[in-house]
C-alpha cells in the first residue's frame, strides 16, 4: 500500500480524503492545527508548519509521494525529498513559478501564453512610472489569496493604497466572463479536461459567489480555453491536477489570470456533478492509475457557504433543515469549528438539466443559508 502525504489541513484536504477513502492508500497529513478540518480522517496526523524546512523533510522522506492543498509550503524540503526518490505532486519546480504571481507571470510571457498587460513593481511609488496600465489590478507577488493581497488601482490618486513590496501591476480587461479549466495530467503524461466553469463573483468580499458548470461560451471560445489551458500545463511537465483560470474579454479574446497547481474551488462541483471528481481524479494521479471520466452527469451549480458579516466565534449553519429539502441540492460543510466574516465554511452543489433551475436554486440557497455564531 503506497504511503502519501498532504500539506495542509483544510477543506481541501479534508475533500481529498474523503475520496481517498475508495483506494488502496496510507494518508498522512501535517498541519499546525490539530483541529483542522482534514485532522481526523487521515490514518496518521503531524503537527508542524508546512513552512519549515525540517518539518516538511522528516514528514515526507519515509512516503511514496507528497502532494499540496495550499501553495504556501517549504519548496527546499520538496526539492530535497524529490532528489532522493519521493514523487512530488506536482513537481517542486512548478510550485516554484505559481507561489510567486511575478514568476507566474513571466512564465506565461516566456511561453507566449495570453495573459493581461503587466509591469513587476518592487514598491507603489513606482505605479506613477506604469501609468500607461491604469486602471489597473494590484497583486502581491507572494502571500495573498481568496482576494487578500489584491488592490484596484484606477488612477494615480489610488498608487498610496499599493504595495511597499514586489508584486505584479496588471491592466485591468474588460471582462465579458471569468471561466476556471481544470486540467488533469497523468504520471505518464495524458490529460483529461473537465467542461469549463463560468464564475460568478461577490464584488464585495472579491470572493466567488457562485459557478455554474458547463460555461456558456460558444465553440470558438471552448477550444482556446481549451488549447492556452493545455499549454500553460504543458510547459510545466509535471503530472498533477491544474485549475487554470481565465478572463475572456468583450472580444472573444481569452487571457491567463493565474494557475493553481492542485484541487480547487471551482471544481468542487464534481463530486455530485461529474462522473469523477477532481479529488478522486488527483488520487488517480498519485497513485498511478489511469485517468478519470471528466463528463458531467448533469449541469451544476456551486455556492460558496461563507462566514456572515458582523459574525465571529462558535459556527452555526442558519436555513440548514431548509436547504437540505431542494431537490439535488448536496450540502458540504467543512468542520471549521469557528466562523468569521468571509470565511469559507462550506459549500452547496445544486444539479439539474436546466440552466434556469441551476440559477434559481443556486440564488435560493445564498438566500437561505447563513453562517453566524
Amino acid at each position: 500500500m503506497q504511503k502519501v502525504g498532504i500539506l495542509g489541513g483544510g477543506q481541501l484536504g479534508r475533500m481529498l480524503l474523503q475520496a481517498a477513502a475508495n483506494y488502496p492508500v496510507e494518508t498522512h497529513v501535517l498541519e499546525a492545527d490539530d483541529d483542522c478540518p482534514a485532522a481526523h480522517l487521515c490514518r496518521y496526523f503531524v503537527k508542524g508548519s508546512i513552512r519549515d524546512f525540517d518539518t516538511v523533510y522528516n514528514f515526507g522522506k519515509s512516503l511514496d509521494a507528497v502532494t499540496i492543498e495550499i501553495e504556501n509550503v517549504n519548496i527546499e524540503a520538496l526539492e530535497k525529498l524529490e532528489s532522493e526518490g519521493v514523487k512530488i505532486f506536482p513537481k517542486p519546480s512548478v510550485l516554484r513559478i505559481i507561489k510567486n504571481k511575478a514568476a507566474q507571470k513571466k512564465y506565461y510571457s516566456q511561453h507566449s501564453i495570453p495573459t493581461a498587460a503587466y509591469s513587476i513593481l518592487s514598491h507603489r511609488n513606482e505605479i506613477a512610472l506604469h501609468q500607461h496600465l491604469l486602471p489597473a489590478v494590484q497583486k502581491l507577488a507572494e502571500g495573498g489569496y481568496d482576494g487578500k493581497g489584491v488592490e484596484i488601482i484606477e488612477s494615480l490618486n489610488d498608487a498610496h493604497k499599493g504595495f511597499e513590496e514586489e508584486s505584479v501591476l496588471e491592466k485591468k480587461v474588460r471582462l465579458k466572463k471569468e471561466v476556471a479549466q481544470i486540467v488533469a495530467v497523468g504520471q505518464d503524461g495524458k490529460t483529461a479536461l473537465y467542461p469549463p466553469v463560468e464564475m460568478i463573483f461577490n464584488k464585495d468580499l472579491n470572493l466567488l459567489d457562485y459557478q455554474l458548470s458547463p460555461a456558456d461560451i460558444s465553440q470558438k471560445v471552448l477550444w482556446k480555453v481549451e488549447a492556452i489551458a493545455l499549454s500553460v500545463v504543458r510547459n510545466f511537465g509535471s503530472p498533477g491536477l491544474f485549475a487554470v483560470e481565465l478572463f475572456v474579454d468583450e472580444n472573444d479574446d481569452v487571457l491567463v489570470n493565474e494557475t493553481a497547481p492542485r484541487v480547487h474551488n471551482s471544481g468542487h462541483h464534481t463530486i455530485e456533478a461529474h462522473y469523477s471528481s477532481q479529488f478522486d481524479m488527483l488520487w488517480r494521479i498519485l497513485l498511478g492509475y489511469p485517468l478519470g471520466n471528466t463528463k458531467a452527469i448533469f449541469s451544476s451549480a456551486m455556492i460558496n457557504l461563507v462566514g456572515s458579516e458582523g459574525y465571529s466565534g462558535p459556527a452555526k449553519y442558519e436555513g440548514l433543515n431548509d436547504v437540505l429539502q431542494i431537490d439535488n441540492a448536496f450540502v458540504h460543510i467543512y468542520g471549521k469549528t469557528h466562523t468569521k466574516p468571509g470565511r469559507k465554511m462550506g459549500h452547496v452543489t445544486v444539479i439539474s438539466a436546466e440552466k434556469a433551475d441551476l440559477v434559481h436554486k443556486a440564488n435560493k440557497v445564498k438566500q437561505l443559508l447563513k453562517v453566524v455564531s
